[in-house]
């Protein structure tokens, strides 16, 4: 819609299957319709007056009603504007929403007869202007991302007052600014804020979609997460507190990426609801083989990106909120969805490319969850340059080198550690996986792609936390109503020899404890020393859980939420992942462009790494084909001479890393760091690293390029 100050402009729709569409403003509770008399391109258009800021509509589609071969048309049911700037909604999902009749749980009675009541939907025209305010633009060397859910982070921060708890207002407030600058992170990505609607089976069992990956509407943001009194004014006031939150944490230093999901939407496949496109023509915007709903998402649809309009659409939208709210980025859901065409993944598709060419958006952050549940939908590094990839690799490695093997060993004491060659690729950025479509150049050493092309995570919304991978090996979903059926069975995860929380009267209580919050230090300080862009769960740094629910979706309670009563050793765990991005921040090796390359004596740098045995000799062949390998020292040179010494000992015993003589002699000098919190690391008298079991150690050394000693 394109209207001037006085609401006077044209309006349009993509519905090219409809044989007609109606304009609905509602005034004063009554309907004024305005059939569109223009049609060119699959469009309906017509000029409009009295379309002012605040107006409520919506939108008759005729045409004809078959749903078995996808079409929906049905004129006494009004729908939303694909673009509309906001809407008025509750979330929730009622009978009057469905194209046909359904009983009391929203099971489809038949598709005879249509729909003839309203839903309670409303689109309101909310003009946005161009964002104005401060900017941060972090170099991706220098970004920590940090997932969290606008509503569960502050829903129980008693520091908020109680009407800015768990809105987007609490989070830009200046106390929750101050947690995170703390924290270190320099980059918040925001589960799913687009308006969205229940599924019903939640609808059911009376539960929601917590996580918000059921997308209502791509233009408007979620009227949930406002305050009351935002919500009190109005679709138009809820725009205005989510600009100002954007503006408050960019004033704060902070980046806003956005988790978005353009793969899908809430109307499910032929027996959801009815709010949108499926009544503006399911054939044109959802993927459709034969009437049939082609679902590559799980979700029971998929949205037709091979259609030149509805890739307009989600451009569109994308332009919306980086310019007229001003987010820093997008975290695309299921991205491999993007990229499909009829021959599967296409990392050149017109979509794609679009977004890294767009004058706007390709200064944004770009980062793709490489996957989705269809054909071929495993795409992790073959993304063109310039997203950034969620990294599965880098995940089920370290929970597998950290906790799974070590589980495994428990009930077979043979059982092989696993070896330390993954655990060094991933240290180095997966280059493996980022330089396989464009491989190093052997002369410049450099790739199109660079290590932060790599979002380094361990656990993400979706998934156990960091403490339940350390207190659990099986999922316990049941408050999600599906009989413990939901979730994913393979956590890689290892519960240290109790299921669950400890009873504090449990003989072995403290050092089950112990052990979980050395494992989960340990874990925190392998994602933060890695090459890569480093993601936070919010809650990892404090150790929260969700009682071993590794599916909370549908979990808008203490499950979920972020609890900020912490015991010393939830508080102890805070300061060191604090310590660990102060280190990651002060040293510049850390935050490196280029993947790095074996270590040079003659040009030492910044993307060089050297890998030593604890016998002080550079690992061999044989070494690293070693399964039962459980040692490795990393060595870290920098420009300025502030060399590092990552100690990794995966082990159960404590060792003692002899000074490395490899490309010259090395010397331990001081302890950085140590994620043991009872026993420490220390420097012996004959220069030898102590390092506990199951711990990493950070140490600063001083390397002597005279004396070289080869092995």
């Amino acid at each position: 819609m394109r209207v001037d100050a006085h609401g006077n402009g044209t309006f349009s729709v993509y519905a090219p299957r409809a044989e007609a569409v109606d304009l609905c403003v509602i005034e004063n509770g009554c309907e004024r319709r305005q059939r569109l008399s223009h049609y060119q391109g699959g469009f309906w258009w017509d000029r409009v007056s009295r379309i002012l800021p605040g107006t409520e509509y919506g939108l008759r589609a005729h045409g004809n009603w078959d749903p078995a071969s996808g079409d929906f048309f049905n004129p006494d049911m009004l729908l939303l504007d694909p673009y509309a700037g906001g809407v008025i909604s509750s979330g929730e999902l009622v009978p009057e929403m469905f194209p046909f009749p359904v009983d009391d749980m929203l099971h489809p009675l038949g598709t005879q007869p249509q729909q003839q009541t309203d839903s309670p939907l409303r689109s309101v025209h909310v003009p946005l202007p161009a964002y104005e305010g401060p900017q941060v633009a972090l170099e991706w060397a220098d970004t920590v991302f940090y997932e969290l859910h606008v509503k569960g982070f502050t829903a129980q921060a008693e520091f908020l007052p109680a009407e800015l708890r768990g809105t987007y207002a609490g989070l830009a407030h200046p106390a929750t600014q101050e947690y995170l600058r703390a924290l270190g992170v320099t980059t918040l990505e925001l589960l799913p804020i687009h308006a969205g609607l229940n599924e019903p089976h939640l609808a059911r069992m009376g539960m929601g979609n917590y996580w918000g990956y059921s997308t209502l509407s791509y233009f408007a943001p979620h009227p949930g997460y406002a305050t009351a009194a935002a919500r009190a004014q109005g679709p138009q006031a809820v725009a205005r507190e989510v600009r100002q939150m954007v503006r408050d944490l960019h004033a704060g230093g902070f980046e806003v990426v956005l988790d978005v999901v353009y793969n899908h939407t809430c109307e499910g496949g032929s027996d959801g609801p009815s709010v949108c496109f499926k009544g503006l023509g399911a054939q044109d915007w959802y993927w459709l083989d034969q009437g049939r709903f082609h679902d590559v998402t799980g979700t029971g649809n998929t949205l037709n990106v091979l259609d030149t309009a509805v890739n307009a659409m989600i451009l569109d939208s994308l332009r919306l909120w980086a310019g007229s709210y001003g987010v820093d980025g997008f975290r695309f859901d299921l991205a491999a969805t993007l990229g499909r065409t009829g021959n599967g993944f296409r990392a050149q598709h017109p979509l794609l490319s679009a977004m890294l060419t767009d004058p706007l958006l390709r200064t944004r952050k770009m980062v793709a969850e490489p996957w989705d549940v269809g054909w071929d939908g495993w795409q992790t590094g073959n993304f063109a340059p310039g997203f950034a990839e969620w990294n599965d690799s880098f995940r089920d490695d370290i929970r597998s080198l950290w906790l799974s093997a070590r589980a495994a060993r428990r009930y077979n004491p043979q059982e092989p550690q696993g070896g330390v060659r993954n655990l060094a690729t991933r240290l180095s950025g997966s280059a493996d996986i980022f330089t396989r479509r464009d491989p190093i150049d052997n002369r410049t050493g450099r790739s199109t792609r660079s290590p932060w092309a790599s979002i380094n995570f361990v656990t993400a919304h979706d998934g156990f936390t960091l403490h339940d991978l350390t207190a659990y090996e099986q999922k316990h979903n049941y408050a999600n109503g599906e009989e413990n059926r939901d979730g994913s069975n393979n956590n890689r995860s290892y519960n240290h020899g109790f299921e669950g929380e400890v009873p504090a009267t449990h003989e072995a209580a403290q050092q089950i404890q112990q052990d979980r919050f050395r494992t989960q230090r340990a874990i925190l300080a392998t994602l933060l020393l890695s090459a890569g862009t480093p993601l936070l769960t919010a809650g990892d740094e404090v150790s929260r859980t969700q009682g071993g629910n590794n599916n909370a979706y549908c979990q808008d309670n203490e499950i979920s939420w972020f609890s900020w009563d912490w015991d010393s050793d939830q508080r102890d765990l805070f300061d060191f992942t604090a310590k660990l991005l102060k280190l990651r921040k002060h040293y510049p090796q850390l935050r490196c462009n280029r993947f790095l390359s074996p270590l040079q004596q003659a040009k030492p740098g910044g993307a060089e790494v050297g890998w030593v045995t604890v016998q002080g000799r550079e690992l061999s062949h044989d070494d690293w084909v070693d399964g039962t390998a459980s040692t490795l020292l990393a060595l870290r040179p920098g420009m300025d001479g502030a060399h590092l010494a990552f100690a990794f000992n995966l082990g159960e015993e404590r060792v003692r890393f002899a000074p490395p003589r490899t490309h010259g002699e090395w010397t331990f000098t001081e302890i950085l760091l140590s994620s043991s919190p009872q026993e420490e690391s220390g420097i012996d008298p004959d220069g030898w690293l102590s390092v506990p079991a199951g711990t990493v150690t950070v140490v600063n050394v001083s390397w002597n390029t005279a004396n070289t000693v080869t092995s």
